[in-house]
């Protein structure tokens, strides 16, 4: 019986599979490669506001504390956001008739609260407590970059589970002396693995890698 199939066709055979696998592969790559870029997480990308409120001047330029406005950081997982009236502790002499600020006047007099858009959003199943983080001295800007720098603020990290984890498994790595804590300008001495070290059983901080210290 003659032959139904040239011999290319075994040749052909064999490297269809193997590209398959490595296109598969590739796809598997890609895909990785896409939830952890800037463009699925939005790191980098300012958020749309109702007011545009520039970190950089409260913070940066004019030097108001974080706690100022988020006063519920220390003492809660929540962080807070302020209130209409913290806004026009200064507003109600500042730039007071500012068309830029007209919405926060509204707010005031209406009592109706501005609607801000969340920057940094965790799932439902991932549980977070500011105060504890704080109080054992790991800093905003760990988490939040140099918030003093965004004229519009943007995410300065993904809080995918391996940014988390990389500080649970290693806090000496990001722990900072509790009078720092807020400050946005604090560098890491070039000692920071025995400070580190040093802080980390002074304070007592624990290197917590079970599920059930985030997913509740």
């Amino acid at each position: 019986m003659s032959q139904l199939f040239h011999r290319s066709t075994n040749t052909f055979a064999r490297v269809s599979i193997y590209g398959a696998v490595f296109i598969a592969a590739g796809v598997l790559l890609a895909g990785w490669l896409l939830v952890r870029s800037s463009y699925f997480t939005g790191v980098g990308t300012p958020v749309n506001q109702p007011i545009a409120f520039s970190h950089k001047h409260h913070v940066g330029d004019d030097g108001i504390d974080c706690r100022y406005c988020h006063t519920s950081v220390e003492n809660s997982s929540f962080a807070g956001m302020p209130p209409t009236q913290t806004c026009m502790n200064c507003h109600s002499q500042i730039w007071a008739t500012s068309g830029a600020l007209a919405l926060v006047r509204q707010s005031f007099q209406t009592d109706q609260p501005i609607v801000w858009n969340r920057v940094n959003q965790l799932p439902d199943y991932v549980y977070f407590d500011h105060s504890i983080h704080v109080n054992k001295g790991i800093g905003c800007s760990s988490c939040h970059g140099q918030i003093d720098q965004m004229p519009l603020t943007e995410k300065a990290a993904s809080f995918q589970m391996e940014f988390c984890i990389d500080c649970h498994q290693n806090p000496a790595k990001y722990v900072r002396p509790l009078d720092q804590v807020f400050n946005v300008d604090y560098q890491y001495p070039a000692n920071q693995a025995e400070l580190g070290a040093q802080l980390v059983k002074q304070y007592n901080i624990q290197s917590l890698t079970n599920c059930s210290t985030c997913h509740r």
